[in-house]
């Protein structure tokens, strides 16, 4: 059971689940609104397009645990005595084994799935090893990471619409913002195993204007999305987090500790996670018709 518990922690399991129904839910009411629900939720293409970015996402979760081992201890004990449960040697292999079977799958789909999970997985591997440690490279690309499982779904469906991109840029900058606030947190570990991140080379304050700098610039899609186009009951949504923005904004300056950073970091999840789940207000006549 323990060790069932220690695999979930690694992978981070809850993650992975947000990011496969995002990628389904995505699909059916933003990339492929034209399709009939069920095409899209029993398109073969699109599962082993999904499966084979959670087995990549998995891979790079442990991967990133490896790396992270030393800098873990310091930052999330309680975690890294968790992890703790599976050794070093079976998470490589795990590793190897979830990265062969997505390149696998995505070989039944196409030679240019083979080549775009293949940079996905080397890029995953270069960031853990090596660019995660420097200041703002790191920082981008482990925010291009995040969204390149959405990018795999757009490129399936080759919808190029205005409105993919305003939405995804909203994503980008709620990420961007999660990654410097991971760094926040984290910075006790990263000052010890001299990590270059943002907050150890230009200090909390810098960081914290980055951090402000990038919240209020997530008005400028959120006024696009609810005012240029045609988005559903999910201008609630975006109301929604305009507010959780503003509280954002309103702690940031007041945080310092460790457990301020984890509850900022808590906040930038929930407009994540919220925003995932809200996809289906853009057209809830559909969603009710499947239920009713």
């Amino acid at each position: 059971m323990l060790k069932l518990l220690s695999l979930v922690s690694v992978v981070r399991g809850y993650n992975i689940l947000i990011i496969v129904i995002a990628q389904y839910l995505t699909s059916i009411y933003i990339l492929a609104p034209g399709k009939p629900f069920f095409s899209v939720l029993f398109d073969p293409n699109l599962f082993i397009i999904v499966v084979a970015s959670a087995l990549v996402i998995a891979g790079g979760y442990i991967i990133n645990n490896f790396y992270d081992a030393e800098k873990d201890l310091i930052n999330r004990p309680n975690k890294t005595y968790l992890d703790s449960f599976i050794s070093q040697n079976t998470k490589l292999s795990a590793y190897f084994v979830l990265n062969f079977l997505s390149v696998i799958l995505a070989s039944a789909i196409s030679f240019k799935a083979v080549v775009f999970f293949s940079s996905y997985i080397f890029w995953i591997w270069f960031y853990s090893h090596k660019l995660k440690k420097y200041p703002f490279i790191g920082n981008l690309t482990a925010s291009v990471l995040a969204i390149m499982p959405f990018f795999a779904v757009f490129i399936y469906y080759q919808n190029f619409a205005l409105v993919i991109f305003v939405h995804a840029t909203f994503l980008f900058l709620i990420i961007s913002m999660r990654e410097l606030v991971k760094d926040l947190e984290n910075i006790k570990g990263d000052l010890v195993l001299d990590y270059k991140t943002i907050p150890v080379v230009y200090g909390e304050r810098f960081s914290k204007q980055i951090l402000t700098f990038l919240s209020c610039f997530t008005a400028i899609p959120i006024y696009l999305l609810l005012t240029r186009f045609e988005i559903g009951y999910m201008h609630f949504y975006f109301l929604f987090a305009v507010l959780l923005l503003a509280i954002f904004l309103f702690y940031l300056w007041r945080s310092s500790a460790k457990l301020d950073y984890m509850i900022l970091h808590a906040i930038l999840k929930l407009i994540i996670v919220v925003g995932t789940l809200s996809i289906v207000l853009i057209d809830v006549d559909l969603l009710l018709s499947r239920i009713m």
